[in-house]
């Protein structure tokens, strides 16, 4: 069965929205363009130079209601609009450091109390993925529909904050993808390893609300906590919705 790129997704401020492409230029040995581009550091975070772990920074895992944020970048400009049901609009230019206490300020009453706050705004220099290295996240609309259909609940594909989603491979066939080279377009990607989730995936990506255990639906069936793969990029290229996935 033909198996076929459906979504592009990008998260160009860490945990702080999401927005659809129809087509994205990749390169080799990066990320999504733009995605994971900045990222908000609490209080209580222990920065490095360059790449740091996701517990530095506020997410979905510790504040819910930054599920439900939507994002949308004007790549010319390095300005992105943020849109939350509650917080309203917002846009800001993150690399502008005037702009960031508006930033911190709009994105403060999202993080439930007790929680460290919203303290900085920082780059990296390349993503800054839940993986140590530069990585586009994978996932099966299949796989999630049958995970769907185990708990009784149509699942977002928000909740899991991907990068590209695949359409036609059989259920849970990515997890025989690792170590193997698939092609889209004229780029290249090596299938690295599998993506252990966290809570929030359990939250409504409309409400920022929980509700779901997906972590406990995963674990009763297959005896883990993963979902989806990690992938480098091997040979850049133009990748569009509609193309296939295939062995390189």
């Amino acid at each position: 069965m033909t198996i076929r790129l459906a979504h592009i997704c990008r998260h160009p401020i860490k945990a702080y929205g999401r927005e659809m492409l129809a087509s994205v230029r990749l390169s080799a040995g990066e990320g999504l363009p733009f995605d994971r581009e900045w990222a908000v550091a609490h209080e209580a975070a222990r920065l490095v130079p360059g790449w740091n772990a996701c517990q530095n920074f506020t997410r979905g895992a510790k504040a819910p209601a930054l599920m439900a944020i939507a994002a949308s970048l004007d790549e010319a400009a390095r300005r992105v609009t943020l849109d939350h049901p509650a917080a309203g609009r917002i846009t800001v230019a993150p690399d502008d450091p005037a702009d960031h206490p508006r930033l911190l300020a709009w994105a403060d009453p999202l993080i439930p109390p007790g929680r460290a706050r919203p303290a900085a705004v920082v780059r990296a220099g390349r993503v800054m993925s839940d993986s140590a290295f530069a990585s586009v996240s994978i996932l099966s609309l299949t796989s999630l529909a049958e995970l769907s259909a185990h708990m009784g609940l149509d699942l977002s594909i928000h909740r899991w904050r991907a990068n590209l989603w695949l359409d036609g491979a059989g259920a849970w066939e990515e997890w025989g993808w690792i170590g193997q080279h698939f092609r889209l377009g004229n780029a290249v990607l090596e299938v690295v390893e599998r993506i252990t989730r966290c809570v929030a995936t359990q939250v409504d990506p409309e409400t920022g609300v929980e509700n779901g255990d997906t972590l406990a639906a995963l674990e009763s069936a297959f005896g883990h906590q993963d979902f989806g793969v990690y992938a480098r990029v091997i040979q850049g290229g133009q990748i569009v919705v509609g193309q296939d996935w295939k062995p390189a």
